[in-house]
């Protein structure tokens, strides 16, 4: 177990400082770490010359560029928190409203025709309930005969007296 976290430790060295003479001669005569030698030999000479990379230069603004960075992406999850909940929510919701607003248009609509099926055949009805045209020619005599109010007969109401 401890020889199998030596390269670990050889390489954590290596990245943090430049390994001495003695270290590397100490790897050297370990015979399983001679392929990890190799590497962080590799690994060492690739530090010294980024080591040698002059550091960019940053604008002094650079934190509060980054802080808004982070803050418009944790925005963003927010945002996209927010429409998850919109179509496991509110969409659902919305489908069932629309559903039973349909249905009801429907419901109403059936309604209404079987409304007017019925006015239909009270129509129908009134229709053959009327009198005929032959009965209704003398129509206006006899609504006349009716605006005149009857007179007593004095002769025979003479007579029964």
């Amino acid at each position: 177990m401890q020889n199998e976290r030596l390269p670990d430790q050889w390489r954590e060295r290596a990245w943090r400082r430049k390994l001495t003479d003695a270290e590397l001669a100490e790897l050297r005569t370990k015979p399983e770490s001679q392929a990890e030698l190799a590497e962080l030999e590799l690994e060492s000479r690739l530090s010294d010359v980024l080591a040698r990379v002059p550091d960019a230069p940053v604008p002094s603004n650079f934190t509060a560029r980054v802080l808004q960075a982070i803050e418009r992406e944790e925005a963003e999850v927010a945002r996209m928190r927010n429409w998850t909940w919109y179509w496991r929510v509110l969409i659902p919701r919305v489908a069932v409203a629309a559903a039973v607003v349909g249905f009801a248009g429907l419901a109403y609509q059936r309604h209404e025709f079987n409304q007017r099926v019925l006015v239909a055949r009270d129509i129908a009805q009134v229709a053959t309930a009327m009198p005929s045209v032959e009965a209704l020619k003398n129509f206006d005599a006899i609504q006349r005969m009716s605006q005149n109010t009857p007179r007593a007969d004095t002769e025979l109401v003479a007579l029964l007296q």
